[in-house]
């Protein structure tokens, strides 16, 4: 029977098999999750910042998913992080304060502005992309200043009063409802985008990433896959921003700023692009030195953070990523191969002096 297949038929269940081992999930990755559940229970102290951190790990996701697998790179991310906060803050101000339903509508005002801004990103090369994603967020901050009357302008949006988590579940001061909250949302949409980047369509997102003028030659819609891939990013991020204003029942100027976009950049930086696990671990790890060196040194502390992100950079970032990849691939069973292929294949940015 096999002998008889086409050669074409054998790469299609090929390239099946290779799908169906990257689906499955690993016990290193059961791990993981265990061990993020558990601190619901085991540091009730520090669900504030671990909030945060859920927040900021769904954000990296988000980023992810256009920077290490479709290849866009974007210095303007928080355009729909911020308009999500917005948006959750005042359908809970004017509508209704149910969490999921303002969730749902931060998720998607955020996806309309990033299919009506996926085709400007589309055009020009990555110096052009990042000075768009860039412009686009500048944008909606001076709009969201001129427009006090609705944004609260420099003061914030105050007065967003909150309703119970599936209406048996309130907010409390603790934090400890909140953390919940963002760490399952986190977790829902993670296993969307594991089944995302593990499918087809994520296959060719790395094909378009590698070579697109390969991936548009033997037939695969190029724009089309560019422009969805944009657009479901943005709905991740824009959720990042309601949960974060949920959870804290106030939204800024802050939400937008330019430092936003730059400190998912980083997190990704620390923690690896084109691995989704990889804007989680970075997330722990830039929230805890961003924590520790805060209370350790008030006035100088980003001066450390700088210092530390250069040395990663500079001079260990290659071989402390290979012993930590090699680790996590003997963990997971994931080829090196894929890994280093990821990683060679992701693009940097280059800034024209």
């Amino acid at each position: 029977m096999m002998a008889n297949a086409s050669p074409s038929s054998l790469t299609v269940e090929k390239a099946a098999a290779l799908l169906g081992r990257r689906a499955r999930w690993r016990w290193a990755e059961v791990l993981f999750w265990v061990v993020a559940a558990a601190t619901l229970f085991l540091w009730p102290e520090r669900h504030l910042i671990l909030n945060e951190i859920a927040i900021i790990g769904l954000f990296a996701v988000s980023l992810d998913l256009i920077l290490g697998y479709a290849g866009i790179v974007s210095l303007g991310h928080a355009a729909f992080f911020g308009l999500g906060a917005y948006v959750a803050g005042l359908f809970a101000k004017h509508v209704t304060g149910d969490p999921l339903v303002g969730l749902a509508a931060a998720g998607l005002v955020a996806g309309i502005l990033g299919f009506a801004t996926s085709f400007l990103v589309l055009r020009g090369a990555d110096l052009t992309r990042l000075m768009v994603t860039l412009g686009v967020a500048l944008v909606l901050g001076e709009l969201a200043n001129q427009m006090s009357w609705l944004t609260g302008g420099a003061d914030g949006l105050q007065g967003i009063m909150m309703g119970p988590v599936l209406g048996l579940f309130e907010f409390d001061i603790f934090g400890t409802v909140a953390y919940a909250y963002s760490l399952s949302v986190l977790f829902g949409l993670f296993v969307v985008a594991r089944m995302i980047v593990n499918s087809p369509f994520g296959l060719s997102l790395r094909s378009i990433r590698d070579n697109p003028l390969r991936a548009r030659g033997i037939g695969i819609p190029v724009n089309r896959r560019l422009v969805a891939i944009y657009t479901v990013a943005a709905v991740y991020a824009g959720i990042a921003g309601g949960l974060l204003a949920q959870t804290t029942q106030f939204v800024s100027l802050d939400v937008l700023a330019f430092h936003r976009s730059a400190d998912v950049m980083l997190v990704l930086v620390i923690g690896g692009v084109g691995y989704l696990y990889g804007g989680l671990v970075g997330a722990v790890i830039f929230k805890v030195l961003q924590d520790v060196l805060s209370a350790m040194t008030p006035q100088y502390w980003q001066f450390w953070i700088g210092l530390i992100l250069v040395l990663l950079v500079l001079a260990g970032r290659e071989r402390m990523t290979d012993r930590i990849l090699g680790l996590w691939r003997r963990l997971t069973g994931r080829s090196a191969k894929a890994v280093d292929a990821t990683r060679a294949s992701t693009p940097v940015p280059e800034v024209q002096p």
